[in-house]
């Protein structure tokens, strides 16, 4: 009997930090992603690739925690603005973050 309480407490205990994950880490990625954006425009394309490798950082966490299509979606675009943004193209890099801020945004709407 212990066991099964024991059982039925990890599990509880296990889903409530995933969902404290979700919720910590995708509001950090939709803030970098729109600092990457900020900085894109302004032409610093080596501050948009920072801000683009935290975003992607919190947005991969938040999509191990509880899988989502649209976090997914903007992971691509981080990486793409990633790449863009190393080749010195601040424009481009900016282009694919406000892609990913999109779905980003679309991933931490309350589920209907």
């Amino acid at each position: 009997m212990q066991i099964k309480t024991i059982a039925l407490a990890g599990a509880f205990l296990l889903s409530s930090a995933f969902a404290y994950a979700e919720s910590v880490h995708l509001p950090q990625a939709i803030e970098h992603t729109k600092a990457a954006i900020t900085h894109g425009e302004a032409g610093h394309a080596p501050i948009l690739v920072e801000h683009a490798g935290v975003a992607l950082t919190h947005a991969e966490a938040s999509e191990k925690a509880e899988a989502n299509p649209h976090t997914a979606e903007g992971i691509k675009h981080l990486n793409a603005a990633i790449d863009v943004g190393k080749k010195g193209d601040a424009a481009g890099g900016a282009t694919h973050a406000k892609e990913a801020l999109k779905h980003l945004e679309l991933a931490s709407q309350p589920k209907k």
